[in-house]
């Protein structure tokens, strides 16, 4: 199964108020069409694996 599976479990959207950036403890952005958790203070893009939010720096993407 691929993150872009649409049978792919979905990210809990409640989740997010409960989670923060690793690096800045700035609020995250959820990103639906490219499933990713965005954390604009950081510069990074953490990714979703199977509805689970992978919150490590070393996982993530820098943003454009």
């Amino acid at each position: 199964m691929t993150e872009t599976d649409p049978t792919a479990p979905q990210f809990d959207r409640h989740m997010l108020e409960a989670l923060i950036c690793p690096q800045t403890h700035s609020v995250l952005e959820y990103d639906a069409e490219a499933h990713e958790l965005i954390s604009r203070n950081a510069g990074l893009a953490f990714p979703i694996r199977s509805g689970i939010p992978i919150l490590l720096i070393d996982e993530a993407r820098t943003l454009d």
